[in-house]
């Protein structure tokens, strides 16, 4: 089951697409800028009003700290600060 069904409807006298977001039942609107709610499993998680899935943890309060310190900091650009690669996807042989 989605928790998120985004439906894509034409316009009728209009060529755009506009995006409906279904905000899960039970969710709530943080800052006026991203819900949270509690999924069926007992985690929470968030997305923004425009319907991007952002975080899923285990408490109400972490996943809300921690979407605002990410909308924060891609509102500042400054995400790459705190983004690194963990490991190698090549093994350095060449074939």
């Amino acid at each position: 089951m989605d928790l998120i069904n985004l439906r894509q409807k034409k316009m009728t006298n209009e060529s755009k697409n506009v995006t409906e977001v279904v905000v899960p039942e039970g969710a709530e609107l943080i800052d006026e800028c991203f819900y949270v709610w509690e999924t069926r499993y007992g985690l929470y998680s968030t997305m923004t009003k425009q319907g991007r899935q952002m975080m899923t943890g285990a408490t109400k309060d972490g996943v809300t700290i921690m979407t605002r310190w990410h909308l924060k900091c891609e509102q500042e650009g400054t995400l790459h600060l705190y983004t690194r690669v963990v490991g190698s996807a090549t093994m350095g042989v060449k074939l």
